[in-house]
């Protein structure tokens, strides 16, 4: 069996899909071994709207990951993201029966499944609830509770919510597309596993990950994520607003905005215009760089305001909660040249562009490192810790036999069985694989009794979305 412990997760855009497959090298530092990537279809602002396109999409980036690296992927850790996400601030309370003993993992279990138990929103689930400061008979401003004394246990919590159809429509594709689901993640959440230092989560710092569908906010401030937001706009409506502003199909849209684009428009001379190749024997069309960059200016302008609005709405004014480190930019829209500048411009605040590269192995390709796939390396680095086996050789797996087939092109006249011929060792290595595969998963189980893992209330809420998608079928 392999020993290593094989990760994959798999980021479900609205522009792209990521399958990602990667594991711990000898220094703690992340080893992609594959990567594949599709056009996501059926993905609108972060939410499912086609099921069969979404599962082809989801089909074709793992069929390319496994493609790359030789490991078959058994289950993913998911990102999720969309409109539908909303976070909320909690405060709870447990009292122990016995305060003479030391407050224990369990005890703060307990805690996280008591808010598990809170009353939504018709249709809305409870994704993640993270304990923040904890109180302890008073006490307050305590990290880390356990191993103290105390009879009552206080917790403020973020609770981020989502739509209960959204995620099992998630569930549904991971599932029709033959592999399975081991966890799910807020995207934000995983994009700063990716790129942000411990320094800055302690100093305070805003991360946004500029998608195509939707732009993602997670505030940190003193090591503990204090507010979330999901905005439903992203680069796509930049690429929408290019393409009615200067008359030409999304295609030719999307190349300007990325060889061409500025968010700066002063960067750009009034001489400067750039040529369009007409549609179908019409005349070459001729772009102002001037007015590319006065649309995507407009519309960067507006996604940045909203972002902003939602770190005054945490608080960043309140001298307690300054945003030290200031905000980091990452996701595909941060490479688009000089909106560092403009959001330092309208937010007042430093500003840098995230890259993934802090936690990646030294022989990484550049491609990895980009702010494009922040997000699947941090949801990779989400199901290390998980520590499930979720690929594996694929040596192992193609000891069950395939088919040949000969002599496709006989004529339609002859029976099918005369059409194709047939390995004749086939039944034997049939057997060989059976044989394999009991003793792996005999192996497999030792395994997984010697590695006790705790199982937490996120674990079993993936359990939960299993067991609809079973009984639903």
């Amino acid at each position: 069996m392999e020993k290593d412990n094989i990760a994959v997760g798999l980021d479900i855009g609205t522009t792209k899909i990521v399958a990602m497959i990667g594991k711990k090298n000898e220094y703690g530092k992340l080893e992609i071994l594959g990567i594949g990537k599709s056009k996501s279809l059926g993905v609108a602002r972060g939410v499912v709207n086609n099921i069969t396109q979404t599962i082809q999409s989801i089909q074709q980036a793992i069929l390319e990951a496994e493609n790359n690296s030789g490991y078959k992927i058994k289950d993913v850790v998911v990102g999720i993201a969309g409109q539908h996400i909303r976070s909320i601030q909690h405060t709870d309370y447990i009292s122990r029966s016995n305060p003479e003993e030391v407050i224990g993992e369990n005890d703060i279990q307990l805690l996280i499944d008591q808010v598990n138990k809170l009353a939504m929103l018709p249709g809305e689930e409870i994704i993640h609830v993270l304990p923040q400061e904890f109180k302890i008979d008073g006490q307050s401003e305590i990290k880390e509770p356990i191993g103290m004394y105390g009879g009552r246990l206080e917790s403020s919590f973020h609770v981020v919510v989502g739509q209960a159809s959204s995620i099992r429509n998630v569930g549904r594709c991971i599932q029709s597309s033959g592999i399975e689901l081991s966890g799910l993640t807020l995207e934000p959440l995983a994009s700063a596993d990716a790129v942000l230092s411990q320094e800055e989560k302690e100093a305070g710092v805003a991360l946004i990950d500029i998608g195509g569908g939707t732009t993602d906010l997670a505030i940190f401030k003193d090591g503990i994520i204090r507010h979330t937001a999901v905005i439903p706009f992203g680069g796509n409506v930049i690429t929408e607003d290019i393409k009615e502003g200067c008359s030409i199909i999304e295609k030719q849209a999307e190349l300007l905005k990325i060889k061409f684009g500025s968010a700066w428009p002063g960067e750009n001379r009034d001489n400067e215009i750039v040529s369009i190749p007409g549609l179908r024997g019409r005349e070459p069309k001729e772009i102002s760089l001037k007015n590319l960059s006065k649309i995507i200016h407009a519309r960067v302008v507006e996604i940045v305001e909203q972002v902003f609005a939602e770190i005054k709405a945490y608080g960043h004014e309140d001298p307690r909660k300054k945003l030290i480190a200031g905000i980091v930019l990452t996701g595909g829209g941060a490479q688009l040249k000089h909106i560092k500048q403009l959001v330092e411009y309208i937010t007042g605040m430093d500003t840098r562009i995230g890259y993934p590269n802090e936690h990646l192995a030294g022989n990484s390709s550049e491609e990895i490192s980009s702010p494009l796939f922040a997000t699947a390396v941090g949801l990779v680095m989400n199901s290390i810790e998980n520590s499930t086996q979720s690929a594996v050789r694929m040596e192992l797996v193609n000891e069950q036999p395939k088919v040949v087939y000969r002599n496709v092109n006989a004529s339609p006249q002859q029976p099918v069985q005369q059409r194709y011929e047939v390995e004749e060792n086939y039944v034997e290595r049939v057997e060989t694989f059976e044989n394999h595969r009991e003793v792996s998963n005999a192996v497999s189980q030792e395994e997984s009794t010697e590695t006790k893992i705790r199982r937490s209330f996120f674990d079993r809420y993936v359990d939960k979305i299993k067991d609809f998608l079973d009984n639903a079928e």
